[in-house]
């Protein structure tokens, strides 16, 4: 017969090992590139040296002459703080007694739960990875109360089921729930559910960010190429230049072979980079197929770790990611990164053991799933950004 107790078990040492490899693996092909590692965190913290250049105690000299100066090399402390990443999983009362009597009826109900619990964890922890950290999804344009409508500058970032704040730089807005029931990704719309109460004051300008995620969320790309912020991981980044990855301008400009070759030339001759990992957009990466198609070129297509299946440029993978900009293209030595974390996804348990409990006034019981985690990347100027890529491309075969 199931019981409470059967579904905790079943959480506990089934669901979980599985739910881990998915999301560590499955969730987003960069995050399956990236190592990860339960070394250098100190209580709450991450604390770890890096160095940057090079050993300078070298050099020529006259058969009895001096010797050159020994130095050593020349390191920089990392500080980050450890993130709390949850994940949600509900269960009514009533669901679970339906299937007492009846295993694959249970079998199915956790399945389509913790289904559930995946996609979304995938979808954010992807969300993340190209992040800036401050959970920030997008900027309100526009808002038509009567219908429940938002008009964004993107809603890449937004889902249907996501539950967001509004905020007007550090002031929340929105008192009721805002939960996103449709997105138009065409328009850059979406309608949401809830009750618009009086002090709810969404408008132009204010910006959308997780439930309750507002500066909480990992250091992802966004935060490692932001040229607003003067620090990244405690240290200042005008006295470190190794912490500024290569951008190039915004100005349009055409894909092809060349730019990227720039950039991986660029990060090879001064940091001595080797980049494994390029990631983009959809439209930047049909503009590529096209580039190497108008010049009769094969697409080369290759597979990474996770099963997914890219095309690659001079044996390096491309690609194509939601969350990053149209315009955008990353290239990445993922040797560089580390997602240090005090443990793998587990369950938050009481004091009995029990990973289920029940939710105060309510005929359901839930369990969390967590992770303390940052993603840290140990050369930043090792990174490049080509910015200004334009969506389509001219193929001169074509009349």
């Amino acid at each position: 017969m199931v019981t409470l107790t059967t579904a905790n078990n079943a959480l506990k040492e089934v669901y979980v090992g599985v739910v881990a490899n998915q999301l560590n693996i499955n969730a987003n092909p960069l995050l399956a590139q990236i190592k990860r590692s339960n070394k250098d965190i100190w209580g709450k913290e991450i604390v770890k040296m890096t160095t940057y250049g090079i050993n300078g105690g070298v050099g020529a000299g006259e058969e009895a002459g001096e010797l050159p100066v020994a130095t050593g090399n020349n390191y920089a402390q990392i500080r980050a703080s450890l993130k709390n990443l949850y994940g949600q999983l509900e269960i009514s009362d009533k669901a679970i007694k339906s299937s007492s009597n009846n295993i694959g009826a249970f079998v199915d109900l956790l399945a389509y739960e913790m289904e559930g619990l995946v996609k979304a964890s995938s979808f954010n922890l992807g969300r993340m990875l190209y992040g800036d950290g401050t959970g920030k999804v997008a900027t309100i344009s526009a808002v038509d109360t009567a219908s429940k409508t938002v008009t964004c500058d993107s809603v890449r970032n937004i889902i249907e089921g996501m539950i967001l704040n509004a905020y007007a730089g550090d002031t929340k807005k929105n008192t009721s729930v805002i939960k996103v029931t449709y997105v138009d990704r065409v328009n850059n719309k979406f309608t949401f559910d809830g009750t618009i109460y009086a002090g709810d004051e969404l408008a132009e300008s204010q910006v959308l960010y997780v439930q309750g995620s507002k500066g909480l969320e990992i250091s992802g790309l966004g935060k490692i190429f932001s040229e607003t912020e003067d620090t990244l991981y405690g240290l200042s980044k005008a006295d470190n230049a190794w912490l500024k990855p290569y951008q190039t301008a915004t100005t349009e400009k055409e894909i092809s072979d060349i730019l990227m070759q720039e950039a991986l030339d660029f990060l090879e001759e001064n940091v001595g980079s080797n980049i494994n990992f390029i990631a983009t957009s959809s439209k930047v990466r049909r503009a590529y197929q096209e580039y190497l198609g108008a010049y009769r070129r094969n697409v080369e297509i290759m597979e990474l770790n996770g099963g997914f299946k890219t095309l690659s440029h001079n044996g390096i993978p491309v690609v194509a990611d939601r969350f990053v900009a149209d315009d955008e293209m990353f290239m990445l030595n993922t040797n560089d990164f580390t997602l240090h974390e005090l443990d793998d996804w587990k369950w938050i348990e009481g004091e009995d053991g029990s990973v289920l409990r029940q939710n105060p006034g309510h005929a359901t019981y839930s369990a969390t799933l967590v992770k303390y985690a940052e993603l840290v990347c140990d050369r930043p100027a090792g990174q490049a950004k080509i910015r200004g890529i334009k969506s389509s491309v001219t193929n001169p075969f074509h009349a």
